[in-house]
């Protein structure tokens, strides 16, 4: 009796699990470990529930702070040479002063590169020559003349503007990654007008107080 009870109760659930298994050809059959089938992982731009996150940094003691930004350090998949200049008045005037390009000097193939950037993001604004007088300049008002102030700012100053942004000018970092970023600063000095050699100073002879006059 106990035997006939037990592959009863086996065939019984054996037909359960199938049928509820096929029950739809366009649907997966039943989930036995949710976590494994369906990603956790928190979708950056999702709406988020205000009773429970909050961006607020002041206010993460009573709910899960989460403020969409990445972890301060981390690099993007495939990005090379890492910025860790702050955004502040002394990372603009002090710590960019120290950076230098990391790029080797581009080939002929990465400089047209680097000029298509520039037109793309750069010229709409400044111009195709950086002297402040692109299309849109008159438009937004205030922008400067990449090439009159680009001699006295070192590679890093430049960068540090394209990547975080200055007055009007917004941040490019996420339209242009590093590599692009510095390709433009090495394209924006070959803007800038030659210095041109000193003169040579013609030296003429000094006459000789004591020569005698020539007699003819």
């Amino acid at each position: 009796m106990k035997r006939t009870t037990y592959i009863t109760a086996i065939l019984i659930t054996t037909v359960m699990v199938i049928v509820s298994s096929c029950d739809s050809k366009r649907q997966p059959g039943k989930i036995y470990m949710p976590d494994m089938a369906y990603s956790r992982a928190y979708e950056t731009y999702a709406e988020r529930n205000d009773s429970i996150f909050t961006t607020d940094a002041d206010k993460k003691g009573d709910k899960i702070f989460y403020n969409n930004m990445p972890v301060t350090g981390t690099i993007q998949r495939g990005e090379l040479f890492p910025f860790t200049v702050p955004n502040d008045s002394n990372g603009l005037i002090v710590l960019s002063a120290q950076i230098k390009n990391p790029m080797p000097p581009l080939n002929h193939a990465d400089s047209l590169e680097a000029g298509r950037l520039f037109n793309i993001n750069c010229a709409v604004c400044h111009g195709p020559k950086a002297e402040n007088n692109g299309p849109l300049a008159p438009k937004i008002g205030g922008v400067k003349s990449i090439i009159a102030a680009s001699p006295g700012y070192a590679d890093g100053r430049i960068f540090f503007v394209m990547t975080y942004g200055q007055n009007n000018m917004g941040s490019y970092a996420s339209q242009l990654d590093r590599r692009q970023r510095w390709m433009i600063v090495q394209y924006i000095r070959t803007l800038e007008p030659k210095a041109t050699a000193a003169p040579a100073v013609v030296a003429t002879a000094a006459k000789d107080s004591t020569a005698k006059p020539t007699v003819k």
